[in-house]
């Protein structure tokens, strides 16, 4: 009998997520997505390759809905059934790039639940749902190198993803002490020609000084496309260290 994955994946709709969201669909695999929108090409597909699929319509800057939905489809599923189920955390948003003293408090606020408040409450209750599934349990947080390394008029952003990547360190701790514990990686994909660096890019260089410098990377012609950043995030997702390492980068060593 072939082997059975379930995946949830957030922020499917476009971008690095659209991308894995296709690569995940082959035969054998459920993939769940949540995203602001739903999709009619990936329905397609997932029909043509023999997988299942369900589309999620939810906005993650009111996260507790997607949460419980989470929640109470996973207690309906055979905890017998699969070989590994995993959560993607890759939803997120950069806002508005510019000084904190001119940042507006409801786009901050949308910025801190979209990248982070989301990814904590879906993590707990994927955690929760599947404590006793008989599978292997990942949890991928996308994560990105400004949350180690601070960057003006990015402030939001940059908080968000160093809670991730601290909330995913405790995490690990947590599960490190369970039965089939859940490995859980808070992973920095690199630089990914998506919406964000259009964003960056097209910004005033009075609002943001670093702007210079992502259009040099597009310039230069060192930002992976979507579908590359994808396959090289599943690709980390299934090494057999994944978990060994909880804050860690795509392009870290096996």
């Amino acid at each position: 009998m072939s082997a059975q994955h379930l995946t949830l994946l957030t922020g499917a709709s476009r971008g690095m997520g659209r991308a894995m969201a296709e690569q995940l669909i082959e035969a054998g695999h459920t993939l769940v997505c949540i995203s602001r929108k739903t999709d009619d090409a990936l329905a397609a597909k997932a029909a043509q390759h023999g997988a299942k699929i369900e589309q999620w319509s939810f906005d993650l800057s009111a996260p507790a809905a997607a949460a419980e939905r989470v929640a109470a489809w996973l207690a309906t599923q055979d905890a017998q059934a699969f070989d590994s189920v995993t959560l993607i955390n890759n939803a997120g948003t950069v806002g508005q790039l510019g000084p904190l003293e001119k940042a507006d408090a409801a786009d901050l606020a949308q910025s801190l639940r979209i990248g982070l408040e989301a990814p904590l409450l879906l993590t707990a209750a994927f955690l929760r749902a599947t404590q006793d599934w008989r599978g292997a349990r990942k949890v991928l947080n996308i994560s990105s190198g400004l949350g180690r390394n601070a960057m003006a008029s990015q402030a939001p952003y940059c908080a968000a993803k160093a809670g991730m990547d601290h909330f995913s360190r405790a995490v690990a701790l947590e599960e490190a002490l369970r039965p089939n514990g859940a490995k859980i990686v808070s992973l920095a994909p690199g630089v990914i020609d998506t919406d964000m660096q259009v964003a960056m890019r097209g910004t005033e260089a009075g609002l943001f000084p670093d702007r210079a410098r992502f259009e040099k990377l597009k310039a230069d012609g060192l930002l992976d496309s979507p579908a590359t950043a994808g396959a090289k995030v599943l690709a980390y997702l299934a090494r057999a260290d994944f978990g060994s390492k909880p804050v860690a980068d795509v392009r870290d060593p096996a």
